[in-house]
């Protein structure tokens, strides 16, 4: 391995299993110190010990990142072990899919709460602790590595509750690029396409090259990307949206301001139904809603 982390104190969110595990393990691999982040007190325990076995250093942490004070102990954590933090890495999340017209409150509340709460409450104590070296004249190469979707970024039928979530985190990551620039962080996201416990009735035997035997939907292709956004190396990169899948690497491009009509005064409702199909007409047809017809 080429060191590329070597030294830099990474945060990893959700942890314990399938993306998050292989974003530990390849940070470790770098060099990296590695808090492992899940409630699966279990599951962290192993990958530390997998970590320690290669001769890295990693700590566990059990805390739930959707919890203002669990967000807390978790940069804490980092602070208390290794003495600094340069990466943060927010990945846990769940699924709890229905069709709209089936979709409880509760499980709208719990999808929302754990992947958006449970990225601004980590980087909210980070962006705390970053602005504070920052004012005493030390400022950080500071990383923030989020994880939206194609849900998020497209939409997807049965999963309001996640699409919706995985937009914010899209929306929240440009917003937090602007606000801590200043403070020697960058932030980014991307959106991953792998077999986990959360997609593995999705893709449990896709294979992109089968005649290779390159699994594409292994989670640790989705890791290289998220070792080099955490290092010192991308400083020249925030505000992005990545989408992984497999080999593949490609930039999202996100809203952007389309054709107008300006009249210069306001608007009679009967005017404008030729001028919306005027714009429609000069539009790009929108990306298609994952599992419409």
């Amino acid at each position: 391995m080429s060191g590329l982390c070597q030294g830099r104190v990474v945060v990893v969110t959700g942890a314990g299993r399938g993306i998050g595990r292989a974003h530990a393990l390849a940070f470790a691999a770098e060099g990296a110190p590695v808090v492992v982040n899940d409630v699966d007190g279990d599951a962290t325990a192993e990958v530390v010990a997998e970590i320690e076995e290669l001769g890295g250093k990693a700590v566990a942490n059990t805390s739930d990142i959707a919890d203002w004070a669990g967000a807390k102990e978790l940069i804490g954590t980092a602070l208390e072990h290794f003495g600094r933090l340069d990466v943060l890495v927010n990945n846990a999340g769940f699924l709890r899919d229905r069709m709209l017209v089936n979709l409880g409150e509760d499980e709208w509340d719990a999808v929302v709460r754990v992947h958006l709460k449970g990225h601004f409450a980590p980087l909210r104590h980070a962006a705390e602790h970053w602005r504070a070296e920052a004012k005493a004249g030390r400022l950080p190469q500071a990383r923030v590595i989020n994880t939206s979707s194609g849900a998020g970024l497209l939409g997807s039928v049965g999963q309001g509750n996640y699409s919706a979530a995985k937009a914010g985190i899209a929306g929240l990551t440009v917003v937090a690029a602007a606000e801590l620039a200043r403070y020697g962080v960058t932030v980014n996201a991307i959106a991953p396409a792998a077999r986990t416990r959360m997609t593995e009735a999705v893709f449990a035997s896709t294979m992109a090259r089968p005649d290779s035997g390159f699994d594409a939907m292994a989670p640790e292709n989705v890791s290289p990307l998220v070792v080099w956004l955490g290092s010192a190396e991308s400083a020249h990169v925030t505000g992005r949206v990545f989408e992984v899948e497999g080999g593949k690497v490609a930039l999202a491009q996100g809203w952007r301001h389309g054709p107008e009509v300006d009249k210069g005064a306001r608007w009679d409702p009967a005017e404008l139904g030729p001028v919306v199909a005027d714009l429609l007409e000069r539009a790009p047809e929108p990306e298609p809603v994952y599992g419409a017809s």
